[in-house]
């Protein structure tokens, strides 16, 4: 067979060789150029924000093994309990007397604040550290080598440690979820600022109506991603994402309140072309640079606080609330995750559940009983009496 396919081709196979000067290549590792290579694949074709949030991670990964062992990042695959003392070291666990405690000398600690390799002493929060371990797991990976992250004690130790510091009352910050209400409430504060107030609508109701986008995924969308079909209705295209990478186009619908927004934004800023929201210069003019994800969160920010809401809100808040005002208001699962693109169905359920409890009967079945009225004047004949419980 291996004569006849030679043979096919016109040429022996076994007369090739590399040409004259040039090395033959190692077949069971790849060369420089070719990890080189693969490293540019790899940053193409990964978001920025997750290139500088893996960069940042494995930074902090190399100074700390430098100053606990004095190791440099890259000599090795890390052992699983080099992982585990990164975990106590970062994540502070509750003491008999009440207290909290890590196990990162202070020293170590300074020395990492003064190398500006962390911004502040103490320990690290839950989510810090998971994100942390799950990009030295993908280091792994690339690396071809056993990944730390993988060992049962590890993870073991990872699943308990968050169950103790939620028990201790630590729990794992999430941005508040905008629903429809404290929506209308922001949409309303954009009505007299000009044209920042129109860009900021057609903003907030695109990310919000269109899906609850990535404020990654509003950023990009340039004027060419969108399409009109009627009067109240906008399609709008999704290219590389955050969960699909492949780079195909696909669209989405607006409709209504957010279609109209869109058309009113287009229409004052006079834009044909390029980014579909852009900043603003001196004067209140339109400029020509998209904006960053990060003035995407200060719009939430800025709008929430005008508005008189309290809460903990960014960018975020626009996807977790679109979720969880859909699992409100019945929309079928399915649909939700068409419009959001969500890949897992566990990340997704949080919200939606959360959403569409509040119309569940379980919610309620106690609905027949009536709390009586208090008089004040009872009250005041039933003074507080601490000895009874």
């Amino acid at each position: 067979m291996k004569s006849e396919l030679v043979a096919s081709m016109g040429t022996s196979l076994e007369q090739l060789k590399p040409p004259c000067g040039a090395a033959a290549l190692e077949i069971d590792s790849l060369n420089q150029a070719a990890l080189d290579a693969v490293a540019d694949f790899l940053k193409a074709g990964t978001a920025a924000n997750t290139v500088r949030s893996y960069q940042g991670a494995l930074t902090y990964w190399s100074a700390w093994l430098q100053v606990r062992y004095g190791l440099a990042l890259g000599d090795g695959p890390i052992p699983p309990a080099v992982a585990i003392q990164f975990i106590v070291d970062h994540l502070k666990r509750p003491q008999v007397d009440g207290t909290w405690a890590h196990n990162l000398p202070a020293e170590s600690d300074q020395a990492l604040v003064d190398a500006k390799i962390k911004s502040a002493l103490g320990p690290h929060s839950y989510n810090t550290v998971s994100l942390r371990m799950a990009v030295l797991g993908k280091w792994h990976g690339l690396k071809g080598w056993d990944s730390p992250t993988d060992n049962k004690e590890v993870k073991a130790l990872l699943r308990d440690a968050q169950k103790a510091q939620a028990r201790g009352g630590i729990t794992i910050r999430k941005k508040t979820a905008l629903v429809a209400e404290p929506l209308k409430a922001i949409l309303d504060t954009c009505a007299a600022d000009g044209l920042r107030g129109i860009r900021d609508r057609a903003l907030l109701l695109l990310a919000w109506s269109g899906g609850g986008r990535r404020r990654s995924e509003v950023v990009a969308l340039q004027v060419s991603d969108i399409r009109r079909l009627d009067a109240d209705t906008w399609l709008y295209s999704l290219g590389v994402t955050k969960t699909d990478t492949a780079g195909v186009k696909r669209e989405k619908p607006l409709t209504g309140p957010a279609a109209h927004a869109l058309t009113a934004w287009l229409i004052a800023a006079s834009i044909e072309s390029g980014p579909l929201f852009r900043g603003m210069l001196r004067g209140g003019k339109v400029g020509t640079a998209p904006l960053t994800g990060h003035e995407v969160s200060r719009i939430v920010q800025k709008r929430a606080k005008i508005a008189g809401l309290e809460g903990d809100w960014g960018a975020h808040s626009l996807r977790s609330g679109f979720v969880t005002e859909a699992g409100r208001q019945g929309v079928p699962l399915g649909d939700v995750m068409a419009m959001t693109e969500h890949t897992s169905v566990s990340t997704v359920m949080g919200y939606f559940q959360s959403g569409n409890m509040l119309n569940s009967s379980a919610t309620s079945l106690l609905s027949d009983y009536t709390v009586p009225e208090i008089d004040a004047e009872d009250l005041a004949l039933a003074p507080y009496d601490p000895q009874q419980s």
